[in-house]
């Protein structure tokens, strides 16, 4: 029987074979894409590396916070507590009174339909 440390090794192992393979196969496979650009095409002018990175990490970033600002702004401006661990809204009744069920009308006689459910159909 395999001990557990044994079949915990023989996996990281085959996890680095594994990448290895990957790693050695995009290699051989990505080396046409270093060939020079092909008579008649236009050779482009370099791109600065600041614009790249301004465009692939700014703009997605500046979207990440207009989200969340629009997401998390409506719950603020209501009032409500955004921070991790806050305690789960229990009883939560939409359109009913906003303090207690104390401001509900108790039935006065045993005909009164006010107090909840009456449980018939």
């Amino acid at each position: 029987m395999i001990s557990h440390t044994a079949a915990l090794v023989r996996r990281a192992f085959g996890a680095l074979v594994a990448l290895a393979l990957i790693g050695v196969g995009s290699v051989l496979l990505a080396a046409p894409a270093g060939a020079d650009v092909p008579v008649g095409w236009s050779d482009p002018d370099p791109v600065d590396p600041l614009h790249t990175v301004l465009v692939l990490v700014g703009i997605p970033l500046i979207l990440l916070v207009v989200i969340t600002v629009l997401v998390y702004a409506p719950a603020l401006v209501r009032g409500e507590r955004l921070a991790p661990g806050a305690p789960a809204v229990e009883n939560q009744w939409l359109g009913g009174p906003r303090r207690t069920t104390a401001e509900l009308a108790a039935p006065d006689t045993d005909d009164s339909q006010a107090g909840g459910a009456s449980a018939r159909w």
